[in-house]
């Protein structure tokens, strides 16, 4: 198969200026990064939800920044020709000094080789997508919900679904496209506020469960194939219950193994003829 070209930021201009929607899938591993380039997928987030999917912690806020980097680099080693986007992590908000949240920023562009880096902000961080994009970091800002802001005890709840509050998300998204984001990603927001978000910017909006009117749509991997952990939302579509197809191949190992099918002599390497009887008259000597 041929390689694709990579699609770059200026692509995902022109896909919004001309009305083409691109996908967002989040992920992991090199191995399913590949068979997502192959199948088109436009854009890989790296998301945070690695903490929760793939660590089984209780909520994105835990996952270590190494580890985010190790698998960001992976998703970028099995898929080249694909835009990566990394999530930069929650230990990495150093609030009371905003230079090495730069440079944490930095580190998840440079060191993997990501196209962009998202961030949780709102209109306050307007001072750091500025001081980022000057370092050279291409920002994803990322509006409404805040997972790495929200107790996972108290749990998610949807954006902008009163004028006061749909207001600010509009303010916010203004300032930060004038700090310098490059691309804006809507969590949770209201339908009719992240299209009226969409409407008025020059920069690709991905929507995550946030309608139709952005440019792009992310979903979580994990969501997608029904493989459960995590906090899938309810407007997420499933398109497999990857989670009933594992259970039979895992219990169809488990009884092959019980049973004695598998392994047979026919599934494993043996010793070049003659060789046996060698061995023994060795193993007799002894």
């Amino acid at each position: 198969m041929q390689a694709r070209s990579k699609p770059t930021l200026e692509d995902l201009r022109v896909f919004k200026q001309t009305g083409k929607k691109f996908s967002v899938l989040t992920c992991y591993d090199a191995a399913v990064a590949g068979l997502m380039e192959q199948a088109g997928v436009e854009v890989l987030l790296v998301g945070d939800t690695a903490a929760e999917v793939v660590l089984g912690l209780p909520s994105t806020r835990d996952i270590s920044p190494d580890f985010l980097l190790a698998l960001t680099a992976a998703v970028r080693r099995g898929a080249p020709n694909s835009f990566v986007m990394a999530d930069l992590p929650f230990a990495c908000r150093v609030e009371e000094n905003p230079d090495a949240t730069v440079e944490w920023a930095r580190r998840f562009h440079v060191e993997p080789g990501t196209d962009a880096v998202k961030i949780e902000v709102t209109g306050r961080d307007a001072a750091l997508v500025e001081a980022a994009t000057r370092r050279g970091v291409p920002v994803v800002a990322h509006l409404g919900l805040l997972p790495q802001h929200i107790d996972p005890q108290v749990g998610y709840r949807a954006q902008g679904r009163d004028a006061a509050s749909a207001a600010q998300l509009i303010s916010d998204a203004k300032r930060l496209e004038e700090a310098g984001a490059c691309m804006l990603l809507l969590e949770a927001v209201a339908g009719e506020v992240a299209a009226e978000i969409a409407s008025h910017t020059s920069l690709p909006v991905i929507g995550c469960v946030s309608g139709p009117g952005c440019d792009g749509t992310v979903v979580v991997l994990h969501d997608l194939l029904g493989l459960g952990m995590g906090h899938p939302p309810r407007g997420s579509k499933q398109y497999e219950n990857l989670a009933a197809i594992l259970m039979r191949v895992f219990r169809s190992y488990v009884d092959d193994i019980h049973a004695g099918r598998f392994p047979t002599q026919a599934d494993v390497p043996h010793m070049k003829a003659g060789e046996l009887e060698k061995l023994h008259a060795v193993l007799g000597e002894a």
